[in-house]
Parts: C-alpha cells; sequence; structure tokens
C-alpha cells in the first residue's frame, strides 16, 4: 500500500461504517481484504497487453488465460480508489487509462472481437461511471449488440445491461438511453415475473437444457436485485426486494449464501460451492445498491456472510490464506464438495425438475463439502472494491 491515505486505507467509508456498527469484527474482515486487493491485483496483470489474467490458480498460484470481462469489473472497482491507489492495483495505470483500453477493444474485429453481451455491457458500465469521453460510441456497441424481442438473453448478461445504462443515465448520456434502459429493465422484469427468483435466462428459452431452466444461480439473483435498485422505479425496487429477501431467508446458518436455486418456489437446489465472492462482494453489492435506492440494508445477512470465510464450517480452515512474500492470491476462491464430476449438481437439477423440493440427501453424505479451490479471479477483488469503497449510502 502507498502512504497517500488512498480510499483502499479508509475506514471511515459510509459502507463500512455501517458494517461496524453491526459487526465490527466483520468490519476487520473487509478491511483486510481491501488491503490485499490493491497489493494483489497489479500481479493479476497480463504483460501483453496490460488487460488481467482470467485466474490465478494453485499454491504457489500461477497465472491463467485473460479476461476483458474481469479488466472491466476491476475498473469498476479501481475507480473508487484515490489515483496514487488506482496505480498501485493497476500496475502504474489509472482507471481511466485502463477503460481506454477496454473502449478500443469494443473497435477490433476477427479473433480479437468483443462479443459477449455481458462484456460488452460491463465496458460501457465502466465508461459510464469514469465519465469516459467515449461513452457515446460505447453506448451505440451495446445498442448493437443487445437483441430484441423474444431472444433469450442470459440473466447475469441482462442485468449488466440495466447497470450499464443506468450508469449512462446518471452521467447524462443521450436521450437514446432512457428508452434502452426502459426496454431493457422491462425484459429483466418479465423474466422474473411473478416467480420468488430469476432463472438461469430472460427474454425466451433455449439457452439452457430443458432439466435445469428452472435453475438459477446465486449470480442470477443479486446482479439483478443490483440493476433494479439502480433503475430506481417503483416497481425495480419492488421486485428487487422480494428477490433480496427469499435469498436471504435461504441463507445458510453460518452465514453461507447458496449456489442454485428454484426460480419457481426459492428453494435451494444445491448449496455449493459456496464462493468467496459472494461471502465477501456480492452479496453485499446487492444489498447495499438496494439499500442505497431505500431498501432494507440487510446488515446483519452481510456481516454473517463476511465472517463465514475466517472459518467455514465445511473446513474450519480460512479462505484468507497467509500472505508470504509474492504470494499473488488474496482469497482462496470457494468451498466444494469432493465431487469433480458435478454430479450432486446434475442430479439436483434433474431432481427438482421433476418434484421440486427432491434432492436425494444421501448424496450430502456421499460427496461432502471439504474441499478448499486454490484459486483467485480478479473479478473477485474489482467488486470487493466496487462493494465497500463507494461513496454513496443513502440506507
Amino acid at each position: 500500500m502507498s502512504g497517500t491515505g488512498g480510499a483502499a486505507t479508509r475506514t471511515d467509508g459510509p459502507r463500512l461504517r455501517r458494517l461496524a456498527e453491526t459487526d465490527p469484527a466483520a468490519r476487520d474482515v473487509v478491511e483486510e481484504l481491501l488491503r490485499r486487493a490493491v497489493r494483489g491485483l497489479p500481479r493479476m496483470r497480463t504483460s501483453e497487453d496490460g488487460g488481467f489474467v482470467f485466474t490465478m490458480r494453485g499454491d504457489p498460484a500461477r497465472p491463467a488465460g485473460t479476461s476483458v470481462r474481469y479488466a472491466a469489473i476491476v475498473a469498476l472497482g479501481a475507480a473508487f480508489l484515490a489515483e496514487d491507489d488506482q496505480r498501485l492495483a493497476l500496475g502504474g495505470d489509472t482507471v481511466a487509462e485502463l477503460v481506454d483500453a477496454l473502449a478500443a477493444r469494443l473497435e477490433e474485429t476477427g479473433d480479437q472481437a468483443v462479443t459477449s453481451l455481458g462484456d460488452i455491457a460491463l465496458i460501457c458500465w465502466a465508461a459510464a461511471e469514469t465519465g469516459h469521453g467515449a461513452l457515446e460510441p460505447v453506448l451505440a456497441r451495446l445498442t448493437a449488440a443487445d437483441p430484441r424481442g423474444d431472444q433469450p438473453v442470459f440473466t447475469v448478461d441482462a442485468a449488466w445491461v440495466v447497470s450499464a445504462l443506468a450508469a449512462a443515465r446518471d452521467a447524462g448520456a443521450a436521450s437514446g438511453v432512457k428508452a434502452h434502459l426502459e426496454r431493457a429493465r422491462d425484459r429483466l422484469l418479465a423474466g422474473l415475473g411473478e416467480r420468488p427468483l430469476f432463472a438461469h435466462e430472460v427474454g425466451g428459452t433455449g439457452l439452457v437444457p430443458r432439466y435445469r431452466a428452472h435453475v438459477g444461480c446465486f449470480a442470477d439473483q443479486v446482479y439483478p436485485v443490483q440493476a433494479l435498485a439502480r433503475a430506481g422505479d417503483d416497481r425495480s425496487l419492488a421486485a428487487a426486494d422480494r428477490v433480496a429477501g427469499r435469498i436471504c431467508a435461504a441463507q445458510g446458518p453460518a452465514g453461507q449464501w447458496w449456489w442454485h436455486y428454484d426460480a419457481r418456489t426459492g428453494g435451494v437446489v444445491e448449496g455449493y460451492p459456496v464462493y468467496s465472492v459472494h461471502q465477501h462482494a456480492m452479496a453485499p453489492m446487492a444489498l447495499l445498491d438496494l439499500a442505497d435506492a431505500g431498501g432494507d440494508g440487510r446488515l446483519a445477512a452481510i456481516a454473517k456472510g463476511v465472517r463465514w470465510l475466517t472459518g467455514p464450517a465445511e473446513t474450519g480452515a480460512s479462505l484468507l490464506p497467509g500472505e508470504e512474500p509474492g504470494e499473488p492470491v488474496m482469497t482462496w476462491r470457494k468451498v466444494a464438495r469432493d465431487d469433480p464430476r458435478k454430479v450432486v449438481r446434475g442430479v439436483r437439477a434433474a431432481s427438482t425438475r421433476l418434484r421440486p423440493g427432491l434432492r436425494f440427501r444421501s448424496l450430502d453424505r456421499r460427496f461432502p463439502p471439504v474441499a478448499t479451490d486454490r484459486e483467485c479471479r480478479p473479478y473477485e477483488l474489482g467488486w470487493l472494491l466496487h462493494t465497500w469503497l463507494s461513496p454513496t449510502a443513502r440506507e
């Protein structure tokens, strides 16, 4: 860390203050993670294009792959750092320079072209949040990539489109943003309908095999909650609060945010893996954004989830490994079943399709959740910064 007193070193931000009032021990965990994020992110940069790796895996950890998506998420988080700490976290660059590079990627063609709707939405969101000069052409790229009609879209991508357009609206972008935002919001709300939770796709069918079409993962819940909170109208806020209430009601006894849900009933299909990023960033991010929009802050559930990281009930081993010199891992990625072929996940998706709640509990004994995934991805640290360093808190 630098000695500049940058944002990552602050302990008086509104969200951290709220967490400290609820649970000082959970606040201490988050503060430690924020310090680790700024130290660890530069080790995750790629030397070839100044982007970010897909993952750091193993012990000691080694880089693998690259990810435009993860670079955009890092930009969204690092934007809340002071400039000196941005340069520390980004290996010498500022967030503006990182967003420059991401916006330029949208102009590439051929094998280097960015074609994923989610990736384009995240870049647009980062450009809007940072006041980037290329926002208008980036918005045009998002408009061109976003399908209309009944073409199915992954729920997470649909949510990121809403968040990106809400950020562009708030940044004073062109008038066409309002109409696009309304369409994107309506698609997301229609994907939920009267169900308690989101499934894995909205706007149609065909992206997900029939046997698991009723299943929505944790990401399929929290990103829409965040997006609808940012959309800000009464109908969106009511839907976001309904989804948030269901995942909080389903939270595990030790604070676990479970993985797969039955969108028809709101019940848990399969709890594992439990991911560290869900505990320290994604659940708090969605719930705090909803609180900013006027909803319930649910700080007790957030704190309980954060505390799980330091001593998971499943293994007893902290997901915050000791930091050896040169060690790039900030957290271990997840606690999972000893089930490399993902048998439990598949069986429970199929069985609950036939009969909601049918989970074959003997599988819990056959495949216990005793495995720790020794891996860390840049987006985990990006969302951590984005969640806890946000200066807005109206709850």
